[in-house]
């Protein structure tokens, strides 16, 4: 398989509808939410929640129609989790090793976004095969101009970054190895259940990987099966299904309202 790659979760990324009751609602569960600004092209806009971990959720809104845009189909579905991005060390180096091991990624492309006090940001993406894969998001621009920091780690709920996370997919033999070559030599652990899915039902077939400290969950439901995880896989395909964060704060453990988050199932645990 040849080196282990270094990667780590960059950011989780969750659809709204608007972006202000969003950046309420988020607030009101004890985050510190910041402004980000808009995206080169005009279509998003977006906020941050930054982590002392080093990753963010990202909260975006489409401020217009952008049928081109990779994220606009989920608009037809609804807001909630539906993209994340891992950092790499050196974005074209690991397209590129990725590449010999078999698995294509586009690019590097470029990003950026104009932050509300008129700092331009840049960046590089690497853009997967399928729908199951996170992309990849490189800066360019120093990452302190894109990532808050300090007192942006803050948060009244105790929150200091991700914990786990799950994706769902249809066939978990080939999304498996498919990681397996994203992720160069991370060993394979052994997975109990998919995080947010404790009603899920027997027959779900689930592998994790560590990237870093942080536990990635792949979990295929059984056909025919009726549970929220099949639910997720019927609406927007391959993808993210669950968030999980850790928190310093015991209180602050337990399953978030869907409402309040905007349609993102997400964990806190302690």
């Amino acid at each position: 398989m040849g080196d282990a790659m270094t990667l780590s979760i960059d950011h989780v990324v969750i659809l709204v509808n608007d972006l202000d009751a969003a950046n309420a609602d988020y607030a009101a569960l004890g985050f510190t939410v910041i402004p980000g600004g808009e995206h080169a092209g005009g279509a998003t806009h977006n906020a941050l929640i930054s982590f002392a971990d080093g990753s963010y959720l990202e909260l975006i809104a489409f401020k217009r129609s952008e049928p081109k845009h990779f994220w606009w189909r989920h608009t037809s579905i609804g807001p909630g989790l539906i993209d994340f991005a891992l950092l790499p060390s050196d974005i074209a180096v690991e397209i590129a090793a990725m590449a010999q091991r078999g698995l294509i990624y586009r690019g590097p492309t470029p990003g950026g976004r104009l932050r509300l006090d008129g700092q331009r940001i840049a960046w590089q993406m690497g853009m997967p095969p399928n729908s199951a894969l996170p992309f990849l998001c490189a800066d360019v621009t120093p990452r302190a101009l894109r990532v808050p920091s300090g007192s942006a780690w803050r948060h009244a709920n105790g929150v200091t970054g991700v914990a786990g996370l799950t994706v769902v997919v249809n066939d978990l033999t080939m999304s498996a190895a498919s990681y397996r070559m994203l992720l160069g030599c991370v060993e394979q652990r052994q997975a109990t259940k998919a995080i947010g899915s404790d009603k899920i039902e027997p027959g779900t077939q689930i592998v994790a990987f560590s990237v870093g400290n942080v536990v990635l969950t792949l979990a295929e439901p059984p056909p025919g099966s009726r549970d929220s995880l099949r639910e997720r896989l019927d609406a927007r395909g391959d993808g993210i299904y669950a968030l999980q964060l850790h928190s310093v704060d015991p209180t602050s453990s337990g399953a978030l309202d869907l409402k309040c988050t905007h349609g993102a199932r997400i964990e806190i645990v302690a």
